[in-house]
């Protein structure tokens, strides 16, 4: 992750990242911060980088120019050539070329102008930016900045909250702080980040340190037995009493979604995916319906809909906006529908199995490993080629990717899609018909209960050795099939 900030105060940005977990995080070079002084830009002499405003009002403004040309060195050297599909989430290669027409697009470095006029920053806001490689910060001060520039440079506007400050850097440390702890390897443990207060709609849990009493305060007793499930169980009701209590808006979201999980569970092995982007926070539930629900991934590209019938499908589509490009459903007849009204064309039908139990399936092969970026050719030759470089670079990033070794050396993979869908599985050649294909599905399995999911894999129709594993295994292969259906962009005129 790169940030850089746009600023008439330097120094006041690299001061405040120079310390604990910022300073560390760049020491390990899993950040980097640059700070550009805006004032190096200015074509006056003097340095002035602000000017009265036509129409006349108290204050100065900063002028376009120094903004605009420090915009451009920042942005000249940012390499933004990538392929739209990396940003799609769930879909196969094949899906997502032809939604993207297969080629490469040019695009605006996010830049983020700091303001009480944005949209509110929150931690799903936090999540969304912590998936950029690049983001751009731009500090304003005096009565802000000149609105040309910002139409000109800017994606998105973002305030910390309902107050005015006397510039933009510390909302933009506030914010850096926030994505920072996003990135993996930052914190040093994935837990951190993941139980944390607003992760799944609820506040944190209260949490005790030594003495056993302080002030005639006793921890409570059970989190001093060594039960864990019963410490989970008290620190899950506990979040869930304190975010009624502090928090009732988040508390109703949380409710809300807790019950159409609830609800979808009746027909499990159907909505597997859309339950378990609900309970690993990977989608947003956007409306339901009776047994019926739609949920926006936490990408903003890829809809979700289950449902029993064409008329609930038709219904969902309603919460689904003009220029989507991907939506995943469980209802053949409403493939129809979504081609005459949306343009969407079916891109692959796929099974769906599910593993129902709760327990941990055995797995033969020992030495399993998150992948190595160091290896990211040996995945990229072979699944999927060089359009898939990104995309599996993004998974072995988030932690997401494994490997199975043999004698140090690897003999197959598995990831997880950012969807949640268990798969990108390859075994080596020279390693076929021995238990590393069915270690490395049975590894994803394990690794998916242990987060709280619902471990689930998409199977194309015509792969049927892959089927026959998943049922070997003891995995559920739903009668129903789900459908990855997405619409090409328009071409720019």
């Amino acid at each position: 992750m790169n940030f850089h900030v746009l600023t008439l105060f330097p120094e006041m940005i690299l001061e405040a990242c120079n310390n604990s977990i910022l300073k560390r995080a760049m020491e390990k070079k899993l950040l980097s911060i640059d700070a550009v002084n805006i004032r190096d830009y200015t074509l006056d002499k003097h340095g002035k980088v602000d000017d009265y405003t036509y129409g006349g009002g108290a204050g100065m403004l900063m002028q376009a120019q120094p903004v605009y040309d420090a915009w451009c060195h920042v942005a000249g050297r940012i390499e933004r050539d990538q392929v739209d599909s990396t940003e799609i989430i769930g879909a196969d290669a094949k899906a997502v070329a032809e939604a993207n027409g297969g080629a490469k697009q040019k695009k605006k470095p996010r830049t983020i102008y700091v303001t009480p006029q944005g949209r509110v920053f929150t931690q799903e806001v936090a999540k969304e930016f912590s998936k950029e490689e690049e983001l751009i910060f731009l500090c304003g001060h005096y009565e802000g900045i000149d609105e040309r520039v910002l139409d000109e440079i800017v994606t998105d506007r973002i305030s910390i909250g309902d107050y005015v400050l006397t510039g933009g850097e510390l909302p933009a440390l506030v914010m850096m702080d926030a994505i920072s702890r996003l990135v993996p390897g930052v914190l040093g443990s994935e837990e951190s980040a993941q139980t944390e207060s607003f992760e799944n709609d609820l506040l944190e849990y209260p949490q005790y340190s030594r003495p056993e009493v302080w002030h005639g305060k006793a921890v409570p007793e059970v989190l001093l037995k060594g039960d864990h499930m019963k410490i989970e169980a008290w620190r899950l009701e506990a979040a869930k009493e304190r975010t009624k209590t502090w928090r009732p808006d988040l508390y109703e979201k949380y409710f809300e979604k807790e019950q159409t999980i609830k609800r979808l569970m009746k027909q499990k092995k159907e909505n597997a995916y859309l339950i378990d982007s609900l309970l690993t926070g990977k989608a947003r539930l956007l409306h339901t319906m009776g047994n019926a629900a739609i949920a926006l991934a936490t990408n903003d590209i890829t809809y979700m809909i289950c449902c029993e019938t064409k008329e609930e499908g038709e219904a969902l589509l309603a919460y689904v906006p003009e220029d989507a490009r991907l939506l995943l459903h469980n209802c053949a007849q409403l493939n129809d529908f979504l081609r005459e009204r949306y343009g969407f064309t079916v891109g692959d039908e796929c099974y769906q199995s599910v593993y129902t139990q709760h327990t941990a399936m055995p797995v033969a092969h020992k030495d399993i490993r998150p992948y190595p970026i160091s290896n990211i050719d040996y995945a990229v030759e072979n699944y999927g080629g060089e359009e898939e470089r990104e995309y599996l670079q993004d998974r072995i990033q988030k932690g997401e990717f494994f490997a199975a070794y043999e004698n140090d050396e690897i003999a197959g993979f598995c990831g997880v899609h950012s969807s949640g869908s268990l798969g990108l599985l390859y075994v080596d050649p020279k390693y076929r018909r021995t238990s590393i294909g069915s270690s490395l599905a049975s590894y994803l399995v394990n690794w998916s209960l242990e987060r709280g999911g619902l471990p689930y894999a998409h199977i194309r129709v015509k792969n049927i050795a892959s089927l026959k594993m998943q049922e070997k295994m003891g995995l559920y292969v739903g009668k129903r099939t789900v459908f990855w259906t997405y619409r090409k962009e328009k071409e720019e005129e």
